[in-house]
């Protein structure tokens, strides 16, 4: 048994396998590209290190990528196999257990096992990170917040992992609206590991729901070393920075981070089709023409349509069907959405359901330009739009086609009453976007009342 990086004990045998062992957990901490080199080099150098294969599994499944569930089968049965020949630590085959939940779509079952192993090991970084990634996919951010704040007094300062939990705990303080006190932790946890782009990020999400853009370009400008190391997250503080300059108006800035930064590399990772998807959306309903960018995105997107890991991404993939016009595709999106949440078993047919299909179907509609019938079902969908998964700034955009289809189908006191909720869960800010907004209906509104004076 070797002592890992944040105190914890593992079953290796060499001390080149913990200084690699070490690497994948900071690596993950810090979102960095080189992170499955080091595991690589873990599982080479001991390959019946079964902590090591269930975390290989769990990192395919947070993939959200149908093909990657057979490598996470794979590496489930060889951390199985592993454990006859090797006794590990009941912490260590709690990680195991956890990737079998997983398989079995039950990640909320697989949350309470990373629960369990910080109930007896709160010092454990690893599965606090993973609980809070589980949670941020499931859409629980009151689950984040409750987790970290049940370990943060086992962390002295000059524990390892104590700056990445504070980056966590930032974000999970900014999605739960304690703006102010999630900016200071973002800070701080930068301020103790240079490379926390997660922290970093946080912050920026700080800027983005308080409605000051300009302050987050600021926070962003001279620290991008802080995001460069990453694997493809750094597509998504790129993002981050395209909205700023979006709401500000800047949209020669805009395309110039769309193509230079966010689809640099034209991946067809659900995340980074989150990203491209979402900034085109807002850019055309800000009446800016996007040229020929949807094309690509709805290609990818089209080869994801029996896909069904998350509807996070099933409604990012019906963005880019929707902007390219691929009514085929969307029609079979929409009708394996309504299959798998007619399933009996698991946690997605539950979202699959709601909200999924009231999404699904308002995308649908508004792609078509039936604006009302868009409205009615995205505001069916909206209660339930947290379940979807993802940040507040990510499923904004469906807030703002929302809000779109509303306007254009003149439902103007119903998406008054949405962007006043919005404005509520902001903490009272509001973005360029939402101005625009109000002005329209305003100008709508004198626009009937000037319609209804008689004509002398």
């Amino acid at each position: 048994m070797k002592q890992d990086v944040f105190g914890q004990m593992n079953t290796l045998s060499q001390s080149a396998s913990v200084e690699a062992w070490d690497g994948v957990l900071l690596g993950f901490m810090a979102h960095a590209a080189i992170t499955p080199q080091h595991l690589g080099t873990v599982l080479e150098l001991e390959p019946d290190f079964a902590l090591g294969h269930a975390v290989k599994g769990l990192f395919m499944v947070l993939l959200g990528r149908r093909e990657m569930m057979p490598v996470a089968v794979e590496a489930l049965a060889t951390a199985n196999a592993a454990m006859e020949r090797q006794p590990v630590s009941d912490r260590e085959r709690m990680y195991v257990e956890s990737l079998g939940l997983y398989l079995a779509d039950l990640p909320t079952q697989a949350i309470q096992k990373f629960e369990e192993i910080l109930r007896n090991h709160p010092q454990d970084t690893l599965a606090m990170k993973l609980s809070h990634a589980t949670r941020f996919v499931l859409g629980d951010p009151q689950g984040m917040r409750r987790s970290i704040e049940r370990v943060m007094p086992a962390y002295e300062p000059d524990h390892a992992g104590r700056g990445y939990l504070l980056g966590c705990h930032s974000f999970a303080l900014e999605e739960t609206g304690a703006y102010e006190k999630a900016e200071i932790a973002g800070r701080q946890a930068l301020w103790m590991v240079s490379d926390d782009a997660w922290g970093l990020h946080a912050v920026a999400h700080v800027h983005e729901m308080t409605g000051n853009a300009q302050l987050g370009l600021d926070w962003l400008a001279g620290r991008e070393d802080a995001w460069a190391h990453c694997n493809n997250f750094r597509y998504h503080v790129w993002w981050h920075k395209a909205l700023m300059h979006l709401d500000l108006g800047q949209v020669d800035q805009v395309f110039e981070l769309y193509d230079q930064h966010i689809r640099q590399d034209k991946t067809d990772d659900y995340r980074d089709i989150s990203n491209a998807t979402s900034l085109l959306s807002r850019l055309e309903l800000e009446g800016v023409n996007v040229g020929s960018r949807w094309e690509e995105l709805a290609d990818l997107s089209a080869a994801r349509t029996e896909d069904g890991c998350l509807i996070f991404a099933d409604l990012h993939y019906l963005l880019a069907l929707t902007g390219d016009n691929r009514n085929d595709a969307t029609g079979q999106m929409l009708k394996r959405i309504q299959k798998d949440a007619q399933r009996n078993q698991g946690d997605t047919p539950i979202r699959m359901s709601d909200p999924g299909i009231a999404a699904a179907k308002g995308l649908e509609a508004f792609g078509d330009g039936l604006y009302g019938e868009a409205f009615d079902f995205l505001s069916n969908a909206r209660d339930g739009m947290q379940l979807a998964g993802g940040s507040h700034a990510q499923r904004d955009v469906f807030e703002r086609i929302t809000i779109d289809s509303g306007l254009r189908a003149g439902r103007l006191d119903a998406v008054e009453r949405i962007l006043d909720d919005r404005r509520t869960k902001r903490a009272g800010g509001e973005d360029n976007y939402a101005l625009a907004r109000r002005a329209l209906i305003d100008a709508a509104r004198d626009d009937g009342d000037a319609q209804s004076v008689p004509a002398e």
